[in-house]
């Protein structure tokens, strides 16, 4: 394990960072570290968490994002709402929408390892990772319908590609909570483990998801989602241009090769 390099964050140098970073080999870990505050999102944690995708080093090909202490993140730290007019409303919303499009649209795949609160803001950002692996303690709610608020981190784009829009709805309007095993069948996560074991799954997949070839997780992570938006034609023609630019890739023809000649593992076997 090594550190990275500090990342530039809004905020006076002498304040502490809000969010740690670590590497592990391929795979960063990224940790939001407020945890007197349940990780709530302040415009400076916001901003270092952007500062820190947009800043990954070459060498990592993952990203193990999880919070300190028992929670992930319960969502938008309300201390800092204050009276925004609607510009400033909006400019704070778009602020948040470029930090998670980093996550999201980035450079590696991202997987979370969830436990405690992934409340409003805190699930907005959970849904932008790739994988969520949630701890049995994990639960999900989104209140700003109670709060007289709507949410403003990209989980109205996100959150129904997960769940639908009428339970997104039912959440919002009614306040409903999902516990862990719940969250899984509806599509919040897609792995639930004992408590206390969420991040070592986390590094688990995300070691396997760094192994892969680059192009081909790039693939995943930004043309399947597009073609999931385009009409049958244009998202399978958009298919066979990515597939062939994903098999004309030199690391492709290496594996396939290898495949071929035995020195792969098949599928289902180590």
């Amino acid at each position: 394990m090594s550190s990275m390099p500090p990342l530039p964050a809004p905020g006076p140098d002498a304040l502490a960072p809000l969010l740690v970073t670590e590497l592990h080999g391929a795979v960063a870990h990224l940790r939001l570290d407020r945890p007197a505050k349940r990780n709530a999102l302040s415009d400076r944690l916001i901003g270092e968490l952007h500062a820190a995708f947009v800043s990954l080093p070459e060498a990592v090909r993952a990203v193990v994002l999880s919070g300190s202490g028992a929670h992930f993140s319960a969502g938008l730290d309300l201390a800092e709402l204050g009276e925004r007019s609607v510009a400033e409303g909006v400019m704070h919303s778009r602020m948040w929408h470029a930090a998670f499009e980093q996550i999201e649209f980035g450079r590696v795949p991202v997987i979370a390892a969830l436990a405690g609160a992934v409340v409003g803001g805190g699930l907005e950002l959970a849904s932008a990772a790739h994988i969520r692996v949630a701890e049995r303690s994990t639960f999900y709610a989104l209140p700003e319908g109670q709060r007289g608020l709507f949410v403003g981190g990209g989980g109205s784009a996100r959150i129904p590609r997960l769940i639908g829009a009428a339970r997104m709805a039912d959440m919002m309007l009614t306040g409903r909570v999902y516990g862990a095993d719940e969250g899984l069948s509806i599509g919040l996560s897609q792995y639930v483990v004992d408590d206390g074991q969420g991040l070592a799954k986390a590094f688990e997949l995300a070691k396997k998801v760094a192994s892969n070839a680059s192009l081909s997780n790039f693939a995943v992570m930004h043309a399947l989602p597009r073609i999931a938006d385009m009409g049958r034609d244009e998202g399978l023609f958009t298919e066979s241009l990515m597939a062939a630019i994903a098999q004309g890739d030199g690391a492709a023809k290496t594996r396939m090769r290898d495949f071929l000649d035995g020195k792969a593992a098949k599928v289902g076997k180590a």
